[in-house]
């Protein structure tokens, strides 16, 4: 049976007294869907009107829905949400949901013909190997994360999209890390807010801020033995875990942004994601970044990018920090 759990009610998840995660972008909204038993679920990220999205994808295997539109070149200039699920690629069902739930508050793009079109890109990661596979987010689960969706500091951890995360599991479930849901956002001054949220499930080591392995591939000892370390010795030319790990994520800002300078965004912040994992962007990987921009305050694009890839880090590393064991997955703490 799904247990479906919001960001105020889960016992195993980080709780702030003070919003440093994604809804510090005024406006922005995150919900959270969650079945423990199976080990997944899916986070929605709910945007205001006029809302301008761009994206970004390094990851060798990618699982994704309406990327193509965030071109510059495609004509739709405006998202309605972002979905990220676990799942693999059955996890997009839960953009089904969120197309369901915004069409019933009439929120979406408007046709020709006066039909309500949501515009909502998705991307997925596998959490398959824990938990339930048999049993993915779906479109009642998608549903029932925008339902959700508040603007309460994000629950962070194992929960949503982060729910079956785990890092470095080349080895199988017992030396691997677990991992979650992660988000960190910081004030620029004269309320320019930058912020990114975190699903944390890489192939590589997740490290600190001084270069110390925070969470990763272990020893039987739970000494971590680092992910380039061991690459080394599986049989080539792939590790058997090819195309099962992933770190997707939104970073979110109220700067007023074109949509090419979103997707500059998107591409700048994946620097961060390439400081706080280690190795990032492999084949192995579907390493996938949203950018939105709610357009309230102007501001230079390098700025917003250079400060994108810093709360990606963060975010990472706290979704790792946050997470607790969960189907038989350690988390960082827990040797």
């Amino acid at each position: 049976m799904m247990t479906m759990m919001t960001n105020t009610t889960a016992t195993n998840t980080t709780t702030m007294t003070t919003n440093d995660t994604l809804t510090a972008v005024p406006g922005i909204r995150v919900g959270h869907a969650t079945d423990f038993d199976a080990a997944t679920g899916c986070t929605a990220i709910l945007c205001p009107p006029n809302t301008v999205g761009g994206v970004d994808v390094r990851g060798g295997a990618p699982g994704t829905r309406e990327t193509a539109l965030l071109d510059p070149q495609c004509g739709v200039q405006v998202v309605n949400a972002i979905m990220l699920s676990g799942g693999s690629a059955y996890g997009l069902a839960s953009a089904d949901g969120a197309m369901r739930y915004l069409e019933e508050h009439g929120i979406g793009y408007t046709t020709g013909t006066g039909h309500i079109v949501p515009i909502i890109p998705a991307a997925i990661l596998f959490d398959l190997a824990v938990g339930r596979g048999d049993i993915r987010p779906d479109s009642a689960m998608g549903y029932a994360a925008c339902a959700n969706a508040s603007a309460d500091p994000v629950a962070q951890g194992t929960i949503g999209a982060g729910t079956g995360c785990r890092i470095g599991a080349i080895l199988g479930n017992e030396l691997a890390t677990k991992g979650g849901i992660g988000s960190a956002s910081i004030d620029l001054g004269d309320g320019l807010i930058v912020a990114a949220l975190c699903a944390v499930n890489a192939i590589g080591d997740i490290v600190g801020e001084d270069g110390q392995i925070l969470g990763g591939l272990r020893l039987p000892d739970g000494r971590f033995a680092g992910v380039l370390n061991m690459l080394k010795l599986m049989p080539r030319p792939s590790p058997p875990s090819e195309g099962e790990n992933t770190v997707i994520g939104v970073v979110a800002t109220n700067a007023r942004l074109t949509k090419t300078e979103a997707n500059k965004v998107a591409q700048m912040a994946h620097d961060g994601l390439a400081r706080a994992v280690h190795p990032a962007h492999t084949m192995h990987d579907g390493d996938t970044l949203f950018a939105l921009a709610t357009g309230e305050i102007a501001a230079d694009v390098s700025l917003i990018g250079a400060y994108a890839a810093e709360m990606v880090a963060a975010a990472i590393r706290n979704g790792v920090r946050s997470a607790t064991t969960l189907a038989g997955v350690r988390s960082w703490s827990e040797r």
